[in-house]
């Protein structure tokens, strides 16, 4: 039996965001019968594992007794995640969050959780995400249950393909998405990682907007339990401020896409109301044409009234009128002729002076384009060497930007040297601008390919945070491929280790 059961939230915007499907088993647990789960780590965690004691009471609801081990820190999954949740998924499409599986330890953890449901046939999962108050999985899913087993050796009843789509929501990948550093995760509470993530969702959601009280509310009690936390304040006392902080947020989140979608209905109504004016306004138009249309009618035969009645007498008349009317004819096709030539004519006309303004600006452009280069070249050799190839102008950054040898990351006085760097790039916008990045061949060479796609994705990350259009940059890591010296000696490898932005006119 195979029931579909969609976790999805309504995007506030027009974000582009795709549901992913999963499958996993579905459980139906019978009354008074103990119930043995086994876990499987999904395939980026396989090490994981799980199991759990499920029994169904007709007074208590399901009890679920869960043991989880080799839990790695929510940190590794990327920015965003903070924690761990349970979850049960029923077949009429819901998403019970059960509870937060809290860590114990730094480094891998084993950890414990018993909890109730009302529901009787379900599926369990362990996800990791942002906080622990949230309405949907995530993608992340560490641990999912596998066929249920009892030592009586009863059959239980299953569904094994039991589907549900994750929560794909652009949070995930957004820049703004606070990260959480080792350093932060070993000395930080759990609880407070989670409010800064439910802070930064509920400002994604558009909160600043939308719930500006609500929002600054959850601010006010993450700082204060923030502070109680530095000033060695009792555990609890900070747990209970920053689940607080955690809730006021949810709450500014939630208030957030509200008031968006129903922004958004107030706008489409606003439209329909317009496009209904505007149809009433043809309307009235098409009404007012038709009644004198009407009239005219009314008068023309009133008119061939009288004509018929005098028609005796205005015979002649008539006659006159008709050759008159044909000579009338003749001239009009006369000046349509005229008048199609005179659009041609002006048509030729205005397309020679469009191709000389093109030319114009085009060559305008590039005298500008020439007399702007050695300015240029001269402010980016503040930042590395500086050549001028058959291609564009090729600046060469040093390899001191970079935090060690094998590091994607920039060293302090390397990040404002990028930044700078990104702000001249910004201000000359004909050029496209192409990265490379090179290193030596000391390592494997998927750590090498690794570090040279970091250090090029970087960058190009930093300029398109300086407003540099993204349809301009163009970045690769080509490893250790494309050597400018033998690797034998430490000398030519520090040539091979290479950062290249070169500078192309764009058409």
């Amino acid at each position: 039996m195979t029931a579909a059961l969609m976790v999805a939230m309504a995007s506030i915007a027009a974000l582009g965001q795709v549901d992913v499907p999963r499958r996993t088993t579905a459980v139906t647990y019978p009354l008074d019968e103990q119930v043995m789960l086994n876990f499987r780590g999904t395939t980026r965690f396989p090490r994981m594992k799980g199991e759990a004691k499920v029994r169904r009471t007709a007074r208590n609801g399901t009890q679920i007794e869960l043991s989880v081990s080799k839990m790695p820190r929510p940190f590794e999954l990327g920015a965003g995640y903070a924690t761990y949740v349970l979850w049960a998924i029923s077949p009429d499409g819901q998403a019970a969050n059960l509870g937060e599986i809290k860590r114990r330890g730094f480094f891998e953890f084993d950890s414990k959780i018993n909890v109730t449901t009302p529901l009787q046939t379900f599926a369990l999962l362990i996800t990791a995400e942002p906080h622990f108050l949230v309405r949907r999985p995530s993608q992340q899913v560490m641990l999912e249950n596998l066929n249920p087993f009892t030592q009586s050796g009863k059959v239980i009843s299953t569904m094994p393909a039991v589907q549900y789509f994750g929560n794909s929501s652009d949070y995930f990948r957004d820049s703004r998405t606070p990260e959480i550093a080792e350093v932060d995760y070993s000395r930080t509470p759990s609880t407070i990682l989670q409010a800064k993530q439910a802070v930064a969702l509920a400002r994604f959601a558009g909160a600043e907007v939308d719930a500006q009280a609500e929002l600054g509310e959850a601010n006010t009690l993450l700082q204060n339990a923030e502070g109680a936390w530095r000033a060695g304040r009792a555990e609890e006392e900070v747990d209970i401020t920053a689940r607080r902080a955690i809730s006021a947020a949810v709450k500014a989140e939630e208030l957030a896409i509200t008031r968006a979608e129903a922004r958004q209905k107030r706008n489409e109504r606003s439209r329909t109301d317009a496009e209904i004016r505007r149809a009433e306004v043809r309307l009235a138009d098409a009404q007012a044409e038709i009644a004198e249309l009407k009239a005219e009618i009314n008068r023309e035969m009133r008119n061939r009234e009288l004509a018929e009645r005098d028609v005796m007498n205005t015979s002649t008349q008539v006659k006159e009128l008709r050759e008159e009317n044909g000579r009338l004819r003749e001239e009009l096709g006369r000046l349509k002729v005229e008048l199609d030539a005179a659009k041609a004519k002006l048509a030729a006309t205005e397309a020679e002076k469009s191709n000389i303004q093109q030319e114009r600006e085009a060559e305008a452009r590039a005298n500008r384009i020439r007399a702007n280069e050695p300015g240029l070249m001269a402010a980016l050799r503040s930042y590395g060497t500086v050549t001028k190839t058959e291609k564009g102008i090729v600046l060469s950054i040093p390899e001191a930007v970079w935090a060690n040898t094998r590091s994607s990351a920039l060293t302090p006085q390397g990040v404002g040297k990028v930044n700078s760097l990104a702000d001249i790039l910004a201000s000359n916008p004909d050029y496209a601008i192409e990265i490379e990045t090179h290193t030596d061949n000391t390592g494997t060479p998927e750590v090498i390919q690794s570090v040279t796609d970091g250090r090029a994705r970087l960058i190009s990350e930093r300029l398109a945070a300086f407003g540099i259009d993204e349809t301009r940059i163009a970045a690769r890591g080509y490893g250790a491929s494309l050597p400018i010296a033998p690797n034998t000696t430490a000398v030519n490898k520090a040539k091979n280790r290479r950062t290249i932005l070169t500078l192309v006119l764009r058409n």
